[in-house]
């Protein structure tokens, strides 16, 4: 469990495809240095977030850290693009006396997004974010949290998908946050990896299957409330 306040940013010293040794286990393995504040109460088997993806310590000494990435990973993130030098966000997990300065962050990448314009506003500035898999977006909403690259930011604005569009959602970047992460090292058209709110997702799986189970219709005013929210993404 992760908190999305990014620690550091490291630094990849190498992705490894096939990594046959011990500590590569015959997998890709990927290799993170610069980070010597962040190991100073590492083990081996400890949980580490890397840009938003929860993996695991096969390997370390005093200035950087192994771990392995599984094919499920790969196919659902974008370490698998990272190269020699790429910057990436850390964060140790969470311990008893960790403040929760951000949310609940598993570090389970849901899918991508595209990085589809970047806007100053003042000395901020405001992401607007595309998701691969637009079913993500029925988590999405505007004032709740995103996991973006790890960090744990505020959802500014959302569109749902239409008939007419694609849907996107906006994040906005404080002066500080910007020297703090790898995103504001990015441009329009680069991926992001995206975890959604928990808690949207558990409450989403227990309503349908009450639904489901009660063999239940929603109550009328459910229906209406429902009908009347289709209606202004129809109409969007």
């Amino acid at each position: 469990m992760f908190t999305g306040i990014v620690e550091i940013v490291g630094t990849v010293s190498s992705l490894e495809k096939h990594d046959d040794t011990q500590s590569g286990g015959g997998g890709t393995s990927l290799t993170i240095s610069d980070c010597s504040e962040i190991l100073i109460d590492a083990h081996l088997g400890d949980s580490i977030n890397i840009n938003g993806t929860c993996l695991t310590i096969t390997e370390f000494d005093s200035h950087s850290f192994k771990v392995g990435v599984a094919p499920e990973t790969l196919r659902r993130t974008n370490l698998g693009s990272l190269q020699t030098r790429s910057s990436v966000n850390l964060e140790r997990a969470v311990s008893a006396t960790t403040r929760m300065g951000g949310h609940f962050v598993q570090g389970h990448v849901d899918t991508i997004a595209t990085i589809l314009s970047i806007t100053p506003d003042g000395n901020a500035l405001t992401f607007r974010m595309q998701p691969r898999d637009s079913d993500v977006l029925k988590y999405i909403v505007e004032k709740g949290y995103v996991a973006l690259d790890g960090t744990s930011l505020t959802i500014t604005k959302v569109a749902d998908e239409s008939e007419n569009y694609n849907g996107w959602w906006e994040v906005m970047l404080i002066a500080y946050t910007q020297e703090k992460i790898v995103m504001t090292q990015k441009k329009v058209g680069d991926a992001v990896n995206v975890e959604v709110d928990m808690l949207g997702k558990y409450v989403d799986k227990c309503v349908r299957v009450y639904f489901k189970e009660n063999k239940a219709q929603p109550s009328e005013p459910l229906q209406n409330l429902i009908g009347n929210y289709e209606g202004r993404v129809a109409n969007a």
